[in-house]
């Protein structure tokens, strides 16, 4: 009799407790990249994760022209990370990530560290044979032209 009336109890602190741990950091949203010369917002595409340019502190060139990839697509809606699926490791992504200033294309695996930056990784074959870049968080508004405001 005892145990019925315990065991409710138990499992309610139980999962009150522990069900929190078990939630892992999303990669959705807009962060930074590491040198701060975008913002990338990062978002669900069916059964993958992918990313665009959505800002930048200059959307355009000196002379006015908007900037653009190496195959003249601007920047500005640019979707740069694509096919990014879940790994069998808890909250690692992996994908394709494109450079846009020379439209080289790498492996890349992401994921959202216990400080709450964004790690990716850009690699050849393995991610052994790679660098890891810190992304952070945007807290900011960016217009439909890309600026950052």
């Amino acid at each position: 009799m005892r145990l019925r009336l315990i065991l409710p109890w138990l499992m309610l602190v139980w999962a009150a407790t522990a069900g929190p741990a078990w939630a892992v950091p999303s990669p959705v949203g807009m962060w930074w990249t590491q040198d701060r010369s975008g913002v990338i917002a990062i978002e669900r595409c069916e059964d993958a994760l992918c990313g665009r340019i959505v800002g930048q502190p200059h959307p355009r060139n000196a002379d006015g022209s908007l900037p653009v990839d190496a195959n003249g697509v601007p920047h500005c809606g640019l979707v740069i990370l694509r096919e990014a699926k879940l790994t069998s490791t808890e909250g690692h992504w992996r994908g394709v990530i494109t450079n846009p200033e020379d439209a080289s294309n790498w492996n890349c695996e992401i994921w959202v560290g216990e400080d709450g930056a964004l790690r990716l990784r850009g690699y050849v074959l393995i991610p052994l044979f790679g660098e890891t870049q810190v992304w952070s968080a945007f807290h900011g508004v960016v217009a439909g032209d890309c600026s950052i405001r």
